[in-house]
Order: C-alpha cells, then structure tokens, then sequence
C-alpha cells in the first residue's frame, strides 16, 4: 500500500517540524506519508524538551525541601533517591506524551507512516528499505544531532550528551559539563540540586553568551549558589579514564577536574549526510544544513525543508511552525514566509531568562531605547524574596516594542505577551494600557512599558500636548 501510486507529499524526520507538516497537509487533504527511521516525536520528546524540564522540575522541588530544612551534609542515599525519582519522572512523561505522536494517532489524521531509513533516489523519489516511493512534494525535517569535542583521549570515555545523558542510572558524585550555553546551563544546575558535584567548562567569557549580558551574569550567581563550579574562558584539551566513564578532563591551562560523568553539550549538527540529497538537487551549506529561501523550498522546487536541518533557530516551537509553513506552501502553493523576527526563547534555569528580537546589545544610540524594571522594585518578588531578575524592552523612538530579556521565575510564560506585542507592532502605550492582575511577576514588563510611556510623556510633541490641554483646562475649570 505505501509503495504504490505517487504521494501528495512525503515528509522525512518524525520530530516536531516533521509532525507538523504532515498534519497540516493531511488536514489540506493531501495524501502524506511520513517517514521517520527511529521513533516518531524526535528530540523534544525522547531526549530534549520534555525529559529536560521534567528534570529540572523535580531538581526544583529537591531544592526547595533542602532550603526548608534539609541542611548539613548531602546523604549520598538520599541523592540518589531523588534522583531516581527524577528519572523515573522522566519516563513517566515521555510515556504520557508520547502516544499523541504515535503512528496510530497520525493515521487517525490520515497521514500514514512507514519506518525506515530514507534516502533520495532522484528529484521525486526515494528508496526506503528498498522500497522505492514517488512524490509530488516532499519535506525534509531530519533535524540534527549534539556535536562531540575533538580532543585527545576523547575515544576513551563515553562522552554523553543530552540523547544518552537519561540512560544514567545513578548520580554521578562529580559531573564535568562541557558548554555553558541553555543546555549545559540547564543540566548543569538541575544535577547539582540533585546533589551532584558539578563543574561547567566554558570556552566563552560568560555563560549564555547569546543572551543579556546581566541575565548571563545572574544566572552566573545563581549557578554558583546552587554549588556549581563555572569555569569561563576555559576549554578542554584531553581526557583520559580507564573504565570508560569516570576519568580527568585536562583544560587549556593545565587544570584538571576529575568526573564520574562528563556530558558534551556544544552545540548541534545537522542531520543529512545519509540523505542523498545532492541526488535530488537539493543544496546545503558550508557546515551542512540545507539551503532554503525565506518560504522555505530547497534549491530543488519540489522539496521544502524545517526545524534544525535549515540552520534556522533551533527551538521546537520554530520547527513546529515551520514545519507547518513549509507544508502548507507545498501542498497549496502559497509563498508564506518562515518567521525570522518574532522567535521566541527560553533558557530553563533557575531563574529563567527568556528573550526575543532586539537586545540591549543590539540598541542603536538615537534610535532606540532600552526600558529595565528590577525585581527589586517588583512587589511579588519582594514578597517571595525572590528578586533577581528584571523585565527589559528595546523600542524605538514611538515606543514601538522590538525585542527584550525577561529574567526571573516563569519567565517564559510571561515572554509570550512580549512576544505577541512585538508581532503585532504595538507600542508601550498599548501593553500600559492593558489591566494586569497584581501581584505577578509579570509586573515588571508592564511596569517597562509604563515607564516608557512617562518618559515619552516628558518630552517632544508628547510634552507639548500634553501641557496644551493641562492649560486648557485650568481655564475652563475655575
């Protein structure tokens, strides 16, 4: 039945972006097939998104007992306790969630699935497991995989990373992390409040180093007060261990730090190479990602690609609606174009720092301003003495929102109303017109907004108008 007549679209990559497209099409009422050579949900689901955050929630709780009244010295048995109940948390999600992405749940939606490995045969074929499969419009959503050091020793150990770091069955007393970027920083603090020794090694100046240089330096603090070792300016050069898990990382400047564990967490690389794109016409760029226009069509008319294996913003939410984008101009021909501007993101530490658009970096004197509330000044942070964090937006000169950082508790859910304001161009007098529920830690973004708004008051025509009708008034009302 797969093989035979020619699909409306084949979408390769079970994972966000990959499930999205296919639904999407089959929701246009396009015959897919969806190919996929492991296990449908990719990474988010199995080694991603959801085990990370399951993690650290139970890494939080653990914390938050310790802090009320757990204290002394760590009881190596309670450690391990809790982190097995963190693992077995893990597992309880990941099954939770995965039937809704599961092959009986893409037929009821009539998109059919075939497992396997695929490789493109021609301009609108490909061959999976010898079977050869014809199409009108394809999708390639292959995503991509963790990137491993190249240094010396490196063979002798196994370096895990965020696919096998949750086949860990006991907590490692001493765990080197390799990388200071959203993912290293998050395992790296979530293991330590399970009771790991943990040491981040981080070849940049700061941790995040794509995000708000103050956000970076809080979450600094807050690493070091949950017992984490961060180690900036620094990378590793060898390893060596002679069970093939525990060992020493020698680094740049001689140190060395002894682990029980060691996870690489230094970036992605794209899944492709065993695609056989070139013999679909289907470019890819200069470290391997696939090439795609802003509609997302490869170099090849038939065939689009999503999600990581573009090279565009690595997030789950951004495959996903890209993924959809690309099936929807496939299917019915339409040039919507993936969004670049309005990307959303979060890092799940403790605090959370979320951010979109422009930084304060990117602020540009004359033309933009950049608008802070700290959580000092924030009532329900002061409430939970819970104040290190802040709200921060870049406008311009109107007040028009074009990006900002929000650091501190939930950061992430407060993100989307920046992010909405900044896709819908509102100004800093529309969000300081809306009522918002007090007290939140959502204060502190509209209390940026407001104070933009004041500021825009005092000055230019604002000012003027605005002492026009002061006076105006005073004279009718006597």
């Amino acid at each position: 039945m797969l093989n035979s007549g020619t699909w409306d679209l084949v979408v390769v990559g079970g994972g966000s972006a990959g499930l999205v497209a296919s639904k999407t099409a089959a929701g246009f009422g396009a015959r897919v097939l969806l190919i996929e050579r492991d296990r449908l949900g990719g990474d988010c689901l199995w080694m991603g998104c959801v085990p990370s955050k399951t993690l650290i929630a139970v890494a939080h709780d653990v914390d938050a007992a310790r802090r009320a009244g757990r204290s002394g010295p760590l009881d190596p048995e309670l450690a391990q306790s809790d982190f097995e109940r963190a693992m077995s948390s893990v597992t309880r999600a990941i099954t939770t969630i995965a039937p809704v992405d599961s092959p009986e749940a893409l037929e009821a939606e009539n998109v059919s699935v075939m497992i396997g490995d695929a490789r493109f045969t021609s301009a609108k074929t490909l061959d999976v497991n010898g079977q050869k499969v014809t199409f009108r419009q394809a999708v390639v959503a292959t995503g991509s995989s963790p990137a491993l050091p190249n240094i010396e020793g490196a063979e002798t150990v196994q370096m895990r990373t965020s696919e096998d770091f949750w086949d860990l069955t006991a907590l490692p007393p001493r765990l080197v992390v390799l990388g200071g970027g959203a993912i290293g920083s998050e395992l790296g603090q979530a293991m330590a409040r399970l009771g790991s020794q943990v040491t981040i090694v981080h070849r940049g100046s700061r941790l995040l180093p794509k995000e708000d240089e103050e956000a970076s330096e809080i979450v600094h603090r807050a690493m070091t007060d949950d017992g984490v070792t961060v180690l900036t300016g620094r990378s590793a050069v060898a390893v060596r261990s002679t069970d093939g898990q525990s060992g020493v990382v020698t680094l740049d400047d001689g140190a060395e730090v002894a682990f029980d564990a060691i996870v690489a967490a230094l970036g992605r690389t794209p899944q492709a190479d065993s695609l056989g794109l070139e013999l679909a016409g289907v470019d890819r760029d200069a470290k391997g990602y696939v090439e795609v226009d802003d509609s997302l069509r490869t170099t090849n008319p038939r065939i689009w690609s999503a999600g990581d294996i573009t090279g565009l913003a690595q997030f789950t939410h951004t495959a996903g609606v890209n993924g959809s984008v690309a099936a929807t101009n496939a299917i019915l021909g339409l040039r919507r174009k993936a969004e670049t501007r309005v990307v959303p993101r979060v890092t799940f530490t403790a605090p959370e720092v979320a951010a979109v658009g422009l930084q304060s970096a990117d602020a540009t004197a004359g033309r933009h301003r950049v608008v802070t509330w700290h959580h000092e000044h924030s009532d329900r942070a002061i409430a939970e003495n819970n104040t290190a964090g802040f709200a921060r937006i870049v406008v311009d000169r109107r007040g028009k929102i074009l990006g900002g950082t929000i650091v501190g508790p939930r950061a992430g859910e407060t993100m989307g109303e920046l992010a909405l304001a900044m896709k819908a161009n509102l100004s800093t007098s529309v969000l300081a017109g809306v009522i918002h529920p007090y007290p939140t830690f959502n204060d502190p973004l509209w209390n940026t907004a407001v104070a933009d708004v004041r500021y825009r008051l005092r000055r230019g025509a604002f000012a003027v108008a605005v002492q026009a009708l002061r006076r105006l008034r005073a004279l009718r009302v006597r």
